[in-house]
């Protein structure tokens, strides 16, 4: 055998508790006991006993949704596993992962990914944060072969091989894509040489022998290890269940299961034991006993506690990470120079003082950004600034699993409009990695993207998103509207322990203003008065300050109502006691901002607003709110111009609010 005694017997253990537990959540689930669904790997223990026994400590997995067996052979307890699937504050996650979503940082398992291929970005998140740290250790993409039909599983497969990190490429073929058979679904009968195209070696291996297995993920390892360069391992195995709890696997033939039941890896592993001499028949049979029990012992346990929970107050504090303690000092000297430039700033500055942190993005070197933003940056930080190719999806999700082992990337977005390409890390993982691990994992990353119209770039390169990513829990949403705010916020995105979306708006870039110097930050959650007045409030960020700011003006000179204006400058969380305060002073609101009015943040304020008794009281007249239109951004400059608000329109919607009803 290649395995030693010791590893045979471990590799035997693995196999069985791993079925064994999966038969006790079947019946759980038939007995209408558990909640939810699940997705068993039965039939599959080869290959995750044989990876588990190749890897060290210290080397991390992502496994998929599919999840129970290789958390169990990485080492986690199953009293813990069960208690998390009953829902359980006993549970590895306190019950907020459940079956789908286990973390165990204890056992380097950083949370199994439930979108059918997303968790491979996460993996090639935490490999490229291995590689910055000078780790030996590797990083492991588990995934299947419906996974392999994923853009983002080839974006990552791409920008592992271009910047040459330690990750294991683990695909688990067990011919089926839920229902689908992958020989009607891939193109190719061989998944693994899909590698070639990427320059990755690979291997191909039969997923039901556990030495093999094994053997293969060893040579694997000690190639990524001694290349730092990835590697794909398709395993060929075949899960005998279901997809999932109410899969009847009314899709494949009786006969096609009788023929892998033959081939059963606990079966042929048992047998081989025998005839190698390692064990005899009794020797095996109280081994697999010993396991059984192992497991039953831990489901009485479980279901002993199994009504233990967390309340919903308990599981919120786990939303948001806390925030290192600031120290706000006062700005000793300014320059005046321009929005672009001052964000430059605070990405010199941060990177400077914390070689966590790494800024990640498309043409950022010697281009200097598309908008010029980063500049010759890459000549000062050349091993903390990293060009990528043309990757939205994996880019983001690189830095998010990189945040989860310390890193503090912040990812440039070309457009804001490409936001959508990297929704689904961003919502899926940056918004839920610290509440699906119960605090065991947090992801302070920033992505910097810019947004809004006025410089012609047409329909797909002008919206304003930052309405869309507001009703996901755990995100923070920050809009600067000026210089001085731009780099004093981004200091502190950068340092927040939370995922930050940074929207900066294009028609920003060149206007100029006072900026502090390099011990200035300012607190995200805190709206700015950008302007005082007792009349009437107005309530913007981002580029429509300026609009109003200008309004403002007017209708001093020419009306003597003095306006305050209020910047949110973060969206997310909203500020509302500075609105609240306002509002109750002047009895006016009027709310502004670019973005469409449905769904947007005037909404959401105007709540704020009417939904204070003493703030509704106070109100002369009925809140308003001018937005942009509800239409795509014109090409057309004129258009353009129209789609937003304007200072005119600002001074009419203020001049109403003070008209007789």
């Amino acid at each position: 055998m290649i395995l030693t005694k010791e590893q045979a017997q471990s590799a035997l253990s693995i196999m069985v508790r791993s079925r064994h537990f999966e038969e006790h959540i079947d019946a759980f689930f038939k007995r209408k006991e558990m909640h939810g669904t699940t997705h068993l790997s039965i039939g599959q223990e080869a290959t995750q006993s044989g990876l588990a026994l190749a890897l060290k400590e210290g080397d991390w997995i992502v496994p998929t949704h599919r999840c129970h067996g290789h958390t169990l052979a990485r080492g986690t307890n199953e009293r813990k596993m069960f208690s998390e699937m009953f829902g359980s504050a006993d549970g590895i996650c306190k019950g907020l992962g459940g079956s789908m979503h286990m973390t165990d940082v204890e056992t380097w398992n950083a949370g199994s990914s439930a979108v059918v291929g997303s968790g491979v970005n996460l993996a090639l998140g935490l490999a490229f944060a291995l590689k910055m740290q000078k780790s030996q250790a590797i990083s492991v993409a588990i995934f299947g072969d419906g996974a392999t039909s994923r853009g983002s599983v080839h974006e990552s497969m791409n920008l592992a091989s271009v910047w040459e990190l330690p990750l294991l490429l683990f695909c688990e073929n067990n011919n089926y894509g839920m229902s689908a058979a992958a020989s009607k679904m891939i193109s190719t009968s061989s998944i693994a040489s899909r590698a070639d195209g990427y320059r990755i070696k690979h291997a191909t291996v039969d997923g039901n022998d556990v030495e093999a297995v094994y053997d293969a993920c060893k040579e694997a390892i000690e190639y990524i290890r001694s290349t730092s360069r990835p590697f794909f391992l398709e395993v060929k195995t075949y899960r005998c269940c279901g997809h999932s709890k109410s899969d009847a696997c009314l899709y494949r033939s009786r006969e096609e299961e009788q023929e892998w039941e033959s081939r059963d890896p606990i079966f042929l592993f048992t047998r081989a034991l025998v005839e190698s001499g390692y064990f005899t028949e009794e020797e095996v049979a109280h081994l697999i006993l010993e396991g059984r029990k192992r497991v039953d012992d831990a489901a009485a346990d479980a279901t002993a506690v199994r009504d233990i929970h967390i309340n919903l107050e308990q599981a919120m504090e786990y939303l948001h990470a806390p925030e290192d303690e600031e120290t706000y000092k006062v700005c000793k000297s300014t320059t005046r120079i321009s929005y672009r430039d001052a964000i430059r700033e605070a990405l010199d500055e941060e990177m400077s003082r914390d070689r966590a942190v790494h800024l990640i993005g498309e043409d950022i070197g010697l281009y200097g950004g598309c908008f010029r933003v980063t500049g010759d940056l890459y000549k000062k930080h050349p091993t903390q600034l990293h060009e990528t190719p043309v990757s939205e999806e994996a880019i983001t999700g690189l830095a998010v699993g990189a945040a989860m082992l310390g890193l503090r990337p912040v990812v440039e977005i070309m457009y804001g409009d490409f936001a959508t390409l990297a929704s689904d890390p961003i919502i899926n993982h940056a918004a839920k990695t610290r509440f699906m691990s119960a605090g065991q994992l947090s992801c302070p990353m920033v992505l910097r993207a810019p947004i809004g119209s006025g410089t012609g770039h047409g329909a797909q390169h002008t919206q304003c998103l930052e309405a869309m990513f507001a009703n996901i829990p755990g995100l923070i949403i920050v809009a600067p509207s000026c210089p001085g705010d731009a780099k004093a916020l981004l200091k502190s995105a950068i340092r927040s322990n939370n995922p930050v979306l940074y929207f900066e708006h294009k028609s920003l870039y060149n206007t100029l203003g006072p900026v502090g110097d390099e011990q200035y930050i300012l607190p995200i959650s805190k709206a700015i008065t950008k302007k005082r007045g007792k009349d009437v409030t107005i309530v913007s960020y981002s580029h429509a300050v300026t609009t109003c700011l200008e309004a403002a003006a007017v209708l001093s000179l020419q009306d003597e109502i003095e306006v305050e204006v209020i910047d949110l400058a973060t969206l997310k969380p909203m500020d509302k006691d500075a609105i609240l305060r306002s509002v109750k002073k002047t009895g006016r609101l009027l709310v502004v901002h670019d973005s469409p009015q449905f769904g947007g943040y005037g909404a959401e304020v105007v709540s704020v607003v009417t939904g204070d008794s003493d703030c509704f009281a106070s109100l002369a007249a009925n809140p308003r709110r001018l937005c942009g239109k509800e239409s795509p951004i014109p090409f057309a400059p004129e258009l353009e111009l129209a789609v937003i608000p304007s200072k005119e329109e600002v001074v009419e919607a203020v001049r109403s609010l003070f008209s007789p009803a």
